[in-house]
């Protein structure tokens, strides 16, 4: 590893965690703002390209997860990694053409909604009511494992998405997490194996 790189590995890992939460939450609404622009845009190649962006930003947002949440579980954290990370290749290879038409890639974020959801009720740095919004929100995409009630039920779904997704961002930006509290969480449970 080049010097360079060491001293940037070095200053992201003392990043604060409160400095952390807010860089993921906006990287977050930026994944809000691209996928709205993506669903909404007239000219195919901007709604791919919009796509891709919003995946990227999901991205940095998952791998700020992982290490925000890391204390609170770290195997559970890394299996929700897996499958925000599978989602965002699935959303980028659908775009052209690369995977079956039957797999909607936003499955995989209902997982990942679920997992980031039960995560953060089980964090002291985060509040509670924000882990049962991101967990509704999950549940809400899993919905996408049928297509007839998918069909059905989507203008609700999305609008949970938005109330879920969208006040975990706000209040990423806005407040961040209790750096006090994940600090002790993080000393309490170092290895975050605990269920």
């Amino acid at each position: 590893m080049a010097p360079e790189d060491y001293k940037m590995k070095e200053r992201l890992a003392e990043t604060s965690p409160r400095a952390k939460a807010k860089i993921a939450g906006a990287f977050y609404l930026l994944t809000i703002m691209t996928g709205m622009y993506a669903v909404f845009a007239d000219n195919r190649r901007y709604s791919n390209a919009s796509n891709l962006m919003a995946s990227l930003c999901y991205i940095v947002v998952t791998l700020l997860f992982y290490n925000l949440f890391k204390p609170v579980n770290r195997g559970l954290s890394l299996l929700a990694v897996f499958f925000s990370l599978v989602g965002c290749a699935f959303g980028a290879l659908s775009q052209f053409h690369f995977i079956p038409t039957f797999i909607n890639p936003i499955v995989f974020f209902g997982f990942y909604c679920l997992l980031i959801g039960h995560l953060i009720f089980r964090s002291t740095f985060l509040p509670r009511f924000l882990g049962v919004l991101l967990g509704i929100t999950g549940l809400g995409w899993l919905t996408f494992l049928s297509q007839s009630l998918s069909n059905r039920l989507s203008p609700y779904v999305m609008v949970s998405g938005l109330i879920g997704e969208g006040a975990l961002t706000v209040w990423l930006l806005v407040v961040g997490v209790n750096v006090t509290r994940w600090k002790e969480q993080a000393t309490v449970s170092p290895s975050g194996y605990g269920f």
